[in-house]
């Protein structure tokens, strides 16, 4: 379960960074926006869907203990 929910706060700190770079790379604008402004929107979305997978698992393994 510990293992777990340190996966879970990993990604969630993931999605933040990446929307974080994301945002800087699209108020840069220019070459590095069209460079590495979607791409960042793209991986935050596969590490945001991947963080809400975890979510699910742990309210299911939390609910079996309980």
């Amino acid at each position: 379960m510990n293992t777990l929910l340190v996966l879970l706060l990993i990604a969630m700190i993931a999605v933040v960074g990446v929307l974080i770079f994301g945002l800087i790379a699209m108020a840069k604008g220019g070459e590095f926006n069209r460079k590495y402004g979607n791409k960042m929107m793209r991986w935050r979305v596969a590490i945001q869907a991947f963080a809400v997978v975890l979510i699910v698992i742990f309210v299911i393994a939390a609910s079996q203990q309980g």
